[in-house]
């Protein structure tokens, strides 16, 4: 997109300046780095709350890779004056993952731990004092769509609403502090089944439907009654 080629530049010449102009291999992997950090510079100078900053997905089973690529991340961000408690690494709920977000986080390297379907990883990222999950509930849906052959599910019924809902509960009845932020939305009916939810990251034609929405949400009233 026109608009970005400055920072686009900017990190391939900040780049080319780390790595010398010949290791082609090493100025790609570098400014991949550095345009995620300019973006989330830049987003953070917008919004008052965090930014994610994903690892690369090619490290997801790696550990100890993942641990210093989050260091290294966080680095980056504080020597551009960012604070760290304002991002979070953003990491795959692999085994792998979830054991380097164990150690970030006890560094005070903030994690959200991606790519979760289901109970099983939630309850392991929390058992590792993860600050953020973000499971998928619309690629859940995906999944259960054309496993069982339906075209659609009404949203109590919906199967990322559901895992999301086992999920958020879970964690408040054994009081564990990491927060669930539903992601990946299909529909609707998905993000209004699930207000309440600690977080929700909705895209922004959603947003717009749920300005113009009059839609009530009995579930949020369930889930606080739950909390209460």
């Amino acid at each position: 997109m026109p608009e970005y080629a400055e920072i686009v530049d900017g990190a391939l010449m900040w780049a080319q300046k780390q790595a010398g102009a010949s290791d082609a291999t090493a100025i790609v992997r570098l400014a991949i780095d550095r345009l995620a950090i300019e973006f989330g510079l830049r987003i953070l100078q917008i919004v008052p709350g965090r930014v994610s900053t994903e690892v690369d997905a090619r490290l997801s089973y790696d550990t100890q890779a993942s641990i210093e690529k989050g260091r290294y991340l966080i680095a980056q961000y504080e020597a551009a004056g960012a604070s760290r408690e304002r991002v979070l690494i953003k990491i795959a709920s692999t085994w792998e993952g979830i054991r380097a977000a164990e150690v970030l986080e006890k560094e005070g390297i903030h994690c959200n731990l991606t790519l979760l379907f289901g109970l099983h990883q939630a309850v392991a990222c929390a058992e590792a004092g993860v600050r953020l999950i973000s499971p998928f509930v619309g690629r859940i849906l995906d999944w259960h769509k054309k496993a069982s052959g339906r075209d659609s599910y009404p949203p109590t019924e919906d199967p990322g609403v559901v895992s999301v809902t086992t999920i958020y509960n879970y964690y408040k009845k054994f009081d564990h502090k990491t927060e669930v932020m539903g992601a990946s939305f299909r529909n609707l009916g998905e993000i209004i089944e699930l207000a309440g939810c600690d977080l929700l990251t909705i895209a922004p034609n959603f947003l717009a439907d749920l300005q113009s929405s009059t839609a009530s949400s009995p579930a949020s009233s369930t889930r606080r009654a739950r909390r209460r």
